[in-house]
């Protein structure tokens, strides 16, 4: 297996600015997803010179029409704790996320279910699709779940991205993104209904990525204080490396 990184890891969004401290990444066709636009840092910083790159994205994202600003920092390393008493000072967010990696043989077997259907999203599903997505990312407000339509269509298009959709008893009951690369798949937005949480459907979405793509690594980033994480490592997942990151939603 080969040693991935965060740096493997996709979203849509443009580098448009980088220099010695940072890349800034924006994405105007979505504004509103914090995770496709913010500053990721590529070393360690002082405060001093965090609180210039908060106030020049703050600044770019007000020019934007922006409310949040988003900060990644260097993989493996925990912010120092003088800019972790800063964050909690100025109210900022504080997560970190980790990495995963399987290979597809070592991934548990799945017990068969005729209740669930696991299908690759084409035109005929594509509808049932935004539907299940649309109903998920209302949780987020009318404005980012409209604009999330726009962005699953692009991904529709998109041949390195596999959009795939489980049924319960034809009931569209979860899904997930993947993001195909030469030796690895990532899998991305993994989600199951609430009313159809404990069925196995997130087993049998990632059963069904294992099998198509049986001769490439699959990689995935979990929230490292989520309960996910744990599932992915009872089922053999190897964590790879961690990466915090921060925010701040102005009103």
């Amino acid at each position: 297996m080969k040693a991935y990184t965060f740096d493997h890891i996709y979203y849509p969004g443009h580098v448009i600015g980088e220099n010695a401290l940072y890349k800034h990444v924006h994405y105007p066709e979505m504004l509103t997803r914090y995770d496709s636009n913010f500053l990721a840092f590529t070393r360690q910083l002082t405060v001093e010179e965090f609180k210039d790159a908060s106030l020049f994205l703050r600044e770019f994202h007000q020019s934007k029409g922006q409310k949040h600003v988003k900060f990644l920092f260097p993989q493996d390393h925990k912010p120092s704790e003088e800019l972790m008493d800063y964050f909690k000072q100025e109210g900022y967010d504080v997560g970190f996320n980790e990495l995963y990696s399987i290979e597809p043989d070592q991934f548990p077997t799945v017990e068969e279910n005729s209740d669930i259907e696991v299908k690759e999203v084409t035109k005929k599903e594509l509808n049932d699709y935004l539907a299940f997505q649309y109903d998920q990312d209302m949780d987020y407000g009318r404005e980012f779940a409209d604009q999330k339509v726009d962005m699953h269509k692009r991904n529709f298009e998109n041949p390195c991205i596999m959009q795939v959709l489980a049924y319960y008893k034809e009931t569209p009951a979860g899904s997930v993104d993947v993001i195909i690369e030469e030796d690895a798949v990532e899998i991305d937005g993994l989600m199951v209904h609430e009313t159809f949480q404990k069925k196995g459907i997130g087993s049998r979405l990632q059963r069904f990525v294992m099998d198509r793509f049986s001769d490439r690594d699959v990689i995935l980033v979990a929230d490292g204080e989520d309960t996910p994480r744990l599932m992915y490592q009872k089922q053999g997942y190897t964590c790879l490396g961690f990466r915090y990151e921060v925010q701040k939603v102005y009103k």
